[in-house]
């Protein structure tokens, strides 16, 4: 029997190859001007429901990583996490990267810290298609529990809580309307250009 191959991610060779518009410069802030980085992404669907990514953080220092997704068996393969667990697990880590950085930067001594989230998603895919619906799909709710042991005053961790939520980007964006734009092009020519 032959072991089963997973695949995550790995260190990119190259950068994302964009085509449609011109990534930003990485933008250093003097205080108390913010720093301004992008996050690019280029993906690619091959067989099944395989695809590959690449994406970097425009910030210096970053490497370029490149991601594999699939799905479940029988519709994928089953070689790589879902697209939904990976966005799930950036709104994880990057609350956790602000606690951490904070908590460092303050001098608040902590023991130790675990997060857990639950995120809850709706979709006909499996049960309508087939009957001729359009297929929909939204996110209905985030939980977010920060467990930390810590023998600091209550209102130390507190203020760290919400220091940590107001610096996170992933749960500002959870949290506040924010532009977007989608695009489709086929064969080169615009088909559709929904923003909002």
């Amino acid at each position: 029997m032959s072991e089963k191959q997973y695949h995550v991610g790995e260190l990119g060779d190259a950068q994302p190859d964009v085509t449609q518009f011109e990534p930003k410069p990485f933008k250093k802030g003097k205080p108390p001007e913010p720093l301004s980085f992008e996050v690019v992404m280029t993906a690619e669907a091959t067989e099944k429901q395989r695809k590959t990514g690449t994406v970097q953080v425009n910030i210096p220092g970053f490497s370029p990583v490149k991601f594999f997704c699939d799905e479940d068996i029988p519709i994928g393969d089953d070689t790589a996490p879902p697209p939904l667990a990976y966005m799930c697990a950036g709104i994880g880590f990057c609350l956790m990267t602000h606690l951490t950085d904070i908590y460092t930067a303050r001098k608040i001594n902590i023991k130790s810290m675990k997060l857990e989230q639950r995120v809850g998603f709706n979709t006909n895919l499996s049960n309508m298609r087939q009957l001729g619906h359009m297929t929909e799909g939204k996110t209905e709710h985030i939980e977010t529990h920060v467990l930390i042991e810590s023998d600091e005053p209550e209102e130390r961790i507190r203020d760290l809580m919400e220091e940590a939520e107001n610096a996170c980007m992933a749960h500002f964006a959870l949290r506040n309307p924010i532009p977007w734009r989608s695009r489709l092009l086929h064969n080169g020519k615009e088909l559709l250009d929904h923003s909002g």
